[in-house]
């Protein structure tokens, strides 16, 4: 019976050691990216809620109980079913658990012939698909300089692109780690073309298409006329929005670039679903980084998706962390990008959507640490250090079990709250959950 449980386990590994060989087909995606969606699903009669809970120090706290705990659901105080903390082990210097050491311990107790398996999988997943290469190249640096603390005792390591171009597998050898890292490259397949008239990015097509934003509307026949020669502004637009002329290339444009901004982020949570997925049945601890500028989850498709694979990877003991690699950014224009779409009345409104989309662009990211025991790095130029931070696991996660009994599954995005009873404390918790109505299919 042992030796059985030993040889699933080794093919469990072994599988892994491949690691996601199906996150290749993502170079292939394209238009058929809908279809790689990872095929998750959530209980809709409870939702796992993992916690994190750090004093002013920034150290784990793990002397508190479920009395100590509230979640509100929508702002109503909810009911929670199963308490538990678990500890992730004692953090030894260098980053790592000290249960690295007792692996490679009892392998050897073994003999020559037993299987050592690692103590910590980290997977650096890169997001080629939204990186530029002045981020890739600070990023790349950074995570260079984090190897040595990641590949300690049996520990392994995998440096993985969301395109699929990049997959080293799983591996102890840094060199072939790095040489995948120089390796990396953007690969921006859902871009708007700059040539579009009027040019609209994901986040105002949302406002136009999905919120029938009137401001939005207004913008974008002014970007019509800014960019049409043939259109006369104030004979053809008028002072009201939508008008006859600019109404159908607008709502066309609008209607491609939404399409294609879903099918990019749904590409994206595809290879984040599909890690998630493949890590699950291996042993030891498992942390995915998730390397990105962010991208917008702004349509209660994509919000599912993502709520999916944070209750699976919830589930599973799956740590996501994530580093923004903007660092600190700005969100004012560029000289060159002024002109001449946002120039004039435009200037200011769509200088108020580059600022939202660029903060909402953080959102999946720090969605995905938070309900995942994971930690979010951002808004700091100091990727090194993030990166120190996201390779050692906290103590402990404390796992809170929210019922769903007597929540109308009415196919919305329920936001969470977490609120513990202890001052000066820091919480890091899910946000938020998806639950889909009766009989309708998760894809």
């Amino acid at each position: 019976m042992v030796m059985a449980r030993t040889a699933r386990r080794c093919n469990a590994m072994l599988a892994g050691l491949s690691l996601i060989a199906c996150v290749s087909c993502l170079a292939q995606a394209g238009n058929e990216s809908q279809a790689v969606a990872p095929a998750l699903k959530i209980e809709v009669r409870r939702v796992l809620v993992p916690v994190v809970v750090r004093d002013r120090q920034g150290h784990a706290i793990d002397d508190l109980h479920q009395s100590d705990f509230r979640i509100l659901d929508e702002g109503k105080p909810g009911m929670i079913s199963s308490f538990m903390m678990e500890r992730l082990g004692a953090i030894a210097p260098g980053g790592r658990s000290n249960g690295g050491s007792q692996a490679a311990h009892t392998a050897a107790a073994g003999g020559q012939n037993a299987v050592v398996f690692p103590a910590h999988i980290t997977v650096f997943l890169f997001d080629d698909l939204h990186l530029g290469f002045e981020d890739l190249a600070r990023v790349r640096a950074a995570t260079v300089a984090a190897l040595p603390g990641t590949l300690t005792d049996t520990d392994m390591a995998a440096v993985v692109s969301i395109s699929g171009n990049v997959n080293t597998g799983l591996t102890r050898d840094r060199n072939k780690l790095e040489e995948a890292l120089g390796k990396l490259a953007p690969h921006a397949v859902y871009r708007a073309d700059p040539t579009d008239c009027p040019l609209i990015d994901y986040y105002e097509a949302d406002l136009i298409e999905n919120k029938h934003d009137p401001v939005a509307i207004e913008d974008a026949n002014r970007k019509f006329a800014n960019c049409n020669s043939g259109v006369d502004a104030g004979r053809d637009l008028g002072p009201e929005a939508n008008l006859p002329t600019a109404e159908h290339m607008v709502d066309a444009t609008a209607r491609r670039v939404l399409s294609m901004g879903l099918e990019d982020v749904q590409t994206t949570y595809a290879a984040i679903g599909a890690l998630v997925n493949r890590l699950a049945p291996l042993p030891g601890e498992r942390t995915l980084i998730l390397v990105s500028p962010g991208f917008l989850n702004v349509e209660q498709e994509a919000m599912a998706t993502e709520s999916r694979i944070i209750d699976l990877a919830a589930r599973q003991n799956i740590v996501v962390s994530a580093l923004d690699s903007r660092g600190l950014y700005t969100t004012a224009f560029t000289a060159s990008e002024k002109s001449p779409p946002v120039s004039g009345a435009g200037l200011a409104v769509n200088s108020d959507y580059r600022e939202r989309g660029m903060r909402m662009a953080e959102n999946p990211m720090e969605e995905l640490a938070d309900g995942t025991g994971g930690t979010f790095f951002h808004n700091n130029n100091d990727l090194n250090a993030g990166l120190r931070r996201m390779t050692g696991e906290p103590e402990c996660v404390y796992l809170i079990e929210l019922s769903l009994n007597g929540v109308k599954p009415d196919g919305s995005y329920h936001r969470l709250k977490v609120k513990v009873d202890r001052e000066g404390v820091q919480l890091e918790a899910r946000r938020g959950y998806f639950i889909a109505r009766p009989g309708k299919e998760q894809r």
